[in-house]
């Protein structure tokens, strides 16, 4: 039953035109049918026979309000699966070139939490920091350094830590191919970065646009710059083909 389960949910992300309404909600904004509709590239109607078979699989949900029903991912859990989906359809043996939009590698929303460039090169620099500690296989706690970094940007990790699902771990980026920073304290970061204005969100797109303030507050605050996140990133492709190579 669990594989035949499997085999019809990956049946119905298969389709071309609901993969694109799927990665569409990826930003974490619900959406009508008739919006989905153009972001697809279909008719209204064939997006609403779509949308059905993605609820009756639990990979979106519905809220009725007023005449509108709007449509959003179902969870956290499938917005990673999606992520994770993304990540494998670009895999090859090649050495990895990104092909993602300019705007998108940069900066976009993944569900509630930041992905790109922006969220590997804070990732990396909370390491670097000692910030962020490993607990398990790809989880993290924050050390006492972290927390109190945290408390100065005005986090609550108490309240984080009471939520009822993880909070941190590592998600592989889907334009970068290395982590960037997921769970509660990922989500936090983002409402964080959007209260300050830091990064906005565009319209109709997942893209976040880095302000002049973010790039100032970045820098002082975390040490974040482009050009250190260009060069860990460096980094990472010459100790990847290293390694294949030893394979």
């Amino acid at each position: 039953m669990t594989e035949e389960a499997l085999s019809q949910i990956a049946s119905a992300i298969g389709e071309p035109s609901r993969a694109r309404m799927l990665s569409a909600l990826m930003d974490g904004h619900a959406r009508t049918s008739t919006e989905l509709a153009v972001l697809a590239g279909i008719s209204p109607s064939t997006a609403s026979v779509h949308l059905h078979r993605l609820e009756a699989h639990r990979l979106v949900k519905t809220l009725a309000q007023g005449k509108h029903r709007y449509y959003s991912l179902a969870g956290r859990s499938t917005a990673r699966a999606l992520e994770a989906l993304l990540v494998l359809a670009g895999t090859s043996e090649s050495r990895f070139q990104p092909s993602t939009p300019i705007a998108l590698r940069a900066a976009r929303t993944c569900y509630d939490h930041m992905a790109g460039a922006l969220a590997v090169g804070l990732h990396d620099r909370f390491r670097a920091l000692g910030w962020l500690r490993t607990s398990g296989e790809d989880s993290y706690r924050l050390s006492a350094s972290g927390i109190a970094a945290c408390a100065a940007q005005g986090i609550d990790i108490a309240a984080l830590q009471q939520q009822r699902r993880r909070f941190a771990y590592g998600c592989v980026d889907w334009s970068e191919r290395r982590p960037h920073l997921a769970g509660a304290l990922g989500a936090a970061l983002l409402t964080l970065a959007l209260r300050r204005k830091w990064v906005q969100r565009e319209l109709d797109s997942r893209a976040l646009t880095i302000t002049r303030l973010g790039y100032r507050e970045l820098s002082a605050r975390f040490g974040w710059t482009p050009e250190n996140a260009e060069q860990s990133a460096q980094s990472s492709h010459r100790r990847d083909t290293v390694l294949s190579e030893l394979r």
